[in-house]
């Protein structure tokens, strides 16, 4: 029983010693091809290679970092060009405004006076009428004074009397009262039609400066409607190269995100790999110590057994 122990013991540590062996030869094989990977030029390319790599993807990202920077700045400077093209518009529109309140004060003064032009108007008219009324009665006042003196001669001259003792005191009374009164009309329609031609001139001026001012304000509204319209477009274009800037750096934004998180993927796929030849490692550094203290152990045991064998015959 002792020798097939014995037996089956050498079979088992022949087979344990073969194991340990075909173990370090393969451990020996892994170390050299380790040793060479880390000591060959293509480790060491694939490495630069991929510090290279991530080297530009961090350059690469700065650079987005930069160039988003200076999107939002010339976002920022577009909003405030913005902002200064509102203000302006709103200034523009206000003066528009005023210009349309002056116009329409400019017509309802322009109406006044051509109201005011109708009425002197009239009132010339009226005048002429007056003074040629006066003129028709003057002219009949004459003609009667004229019969009468006309008569008073006559009858004068069946009187035989001389002329020269003869003084019409109240003819003469009644022609310079008629003549002072004459005087006075004409002296008051003389008035009166100045003042209608200075309040005419006026009026006329007023006219003038009315259609001068409203003539301005027609030139100011459409300077100011061309200035609306070009600041509308370029409104427009702003905004257009604003969006097609935000959906440039979106786009650019997108492609760096997926650029990372396939090198993350990378980056993971690279631990696991490690982790798993680390595992694979240590799974054989314990397999050869528990392969170690077999064979320490069956060569105890054997030695053991040797001692014993040996001791009957001492």
């Amino acid at each position: 029983e002792e020798s097939l122990q014995m037996w089956d013991l050498n079979k088992r540590l022949e087979a344990y010693l073969a194991r340990v062996k075909f173990l370090e030869e393969e451990n020996e094989v892994l170390r050299a091809e380790i040793q060479s990977a880390k000591g060959s030029p293509a480790g060491d390319s694939w490495r630069a290679k991929y510090e290279e790599e991530l080297r530009a993807l961090r350059d690469a990202l700065d650079h987005a970092f930069r160039e988003k920077c200076t999107a939002e700045l010339a976002r920022d400077n577009l909003y405030e060009e913005v902002q200064q093209v509102k203000s302006r518009c709103q200034k523009e529109q206000a003066a528009r405004e005023e210009a349309k309140k002056q116009l329409s004060l400019s017509r309802k003064e322009l109406e006044e006076e051509r109201r005011a032009q109708i009425w002197l108007k009239e009132r010339a008219v009226q005048l002429e009428k007056e003074v040629e009324a006066l003129l028709e009665v003057h002219e009949e006042e004459k003609a009667g004074l004229d019969q009468e003196i006309a008569s008073f001669s006559q009858s004068l001259e069946s009187f035989r009397c001389a002329p020269v003792a003869f003084q019409p005191v109240e003819v003469e009374d009644y022609s310079k009262r008629l003549s002072e009164i004459w005087k006075g009309a004409v002296e008051t329609y003389k008035t009166e039609v100045s003042q209608l031609e200075t309040s005419l001139c006026q009026a006329k001026e007023n006219l003038w400066k009315a259609v001068e001012d409203n003539q301005q304000s027609q030139l100011q509204l459409q300077h100011l409607e061309k200035d609306l319209v070009g600041l509308k477009a370029r409104k427009e274009m702003l905004e257009e190269s604003l969006a097609r800037q935000w959906q440039e750096q979106r786009g650019e934004a997108e492609k760096f995100q997926l650029a990372m998180e396939a090198l993350e993927q990378e980056k993971q796929t690279l631990r696991v790999q490690i982790a798993q030849v680390l595992e694979d490692r240590q799974q054989l550094m314990h397999l050869k110590m528990s392969l170690s203290l077999e064979v320490a152990t069956y060569r105890t045991l054997l030695e053991a057994e040797s001692t014993r064998l040996q001791m009957p015959a001492g």
